[in-house]
């Protein structure tokens, strides 16, 4: 479901799973992991194919895991997750359309997130009995707040683009997120990589991480007969 291609210094990375609105199965983590991490180039772009960014998980998958695979495919998701933000490169969002849960999260671990007027954003999982679990409960406040965090995700309302742009959930809203991605790559990559650094240098997420999927997994078990999309 991930489609690369090289652009001058971008490398786009596309979620190509329209049919399920880019809803992300565990060899389309892995290989939108590896994606990310072996891209060459200073920055990579990443967008969604069709009429949506991500759902995040396919919650046909999720439905049908035991606790131990639903801790499992948690982790994964955070190990794609904090992959993406550790990635010598940096990556750039580009948000068209709906980004849910894991794909919420997944842009939360970019370092730039651009959208288009067309982009909406919300963490339904809590609609379902779940939550996200791919290190979004310790990188939705540390971007938009405490408050705001709390309001999402207990919530699970929609935000569309401008509000989002208030809020921080992303930094622009444009008609052509890609043109974000080249004004970047347009600058020295060295300078890029030590300021990338810099920036997200913070504390240590592990325990955090390792609680959160624990809590997702007991979630999936008790509510596993009404998971469903």
């Amino acid at each position: 479901m991930i489609e690369t291609a090289v652009d001058g210094d971008v490398t786009w990375v596309t979620l190509s799973r329209p049919d399920r609105r880019n809803a992300f199965t565990e060899p389309g983590l892995r290989a939108l992991r590896s994606a990310v991490t072996e891209a060459e180039t200073p920055v990579v772009f990443l967008t969604g194919e069709g009429a949506a960014f991500s759902a995040g998980a396919d919650l046909e998958v999720v439905g049908g895991l035991g606790r131990e695979e639903a801790r499992a495919f948690a982790q994964l998701g955070q190990s794609v997750a904090t992959a993406i933000a550790e990635a010598e490169a940096v990556v750039v969002a580009g948000i068209d359309g709906p980004a849910r849960g894991g794909g919420v999260e997944l842009a939360l671990a970019c370092d730039v997130r651009v959208a288009t007027p067309a982009a909406t954003f919300a963490e339904t999982g809590v609609s379902l009995g779940l939550f996200g679990a791919w290190g979004g409960t310790s990188r939705l406040p540390r971007v938009v707040g405490e408050g705001e965090a709390m309001d999402l995700a207990l919530s699970g309302r929609t935000v569309d683009a401008d509000e989002a742009l208030v809020m921080g959930l992303v930094s622009r809203v444009v008609d052509e997120p890609a043109s974000v991605a080249e004004e970047i790559a347009g600058n020295d990559p060295a300078a890029l990589s030590v300021l990338k650094r810099r920036l997200r240098d913070d504390a240590d997420r592990a325990v955090q991480h390792a609680r959160e999927a624990d809590a997702f997994a007991d979630l999936v078990e008790r509510n596993a007969g009404d998971i469903a999309w």
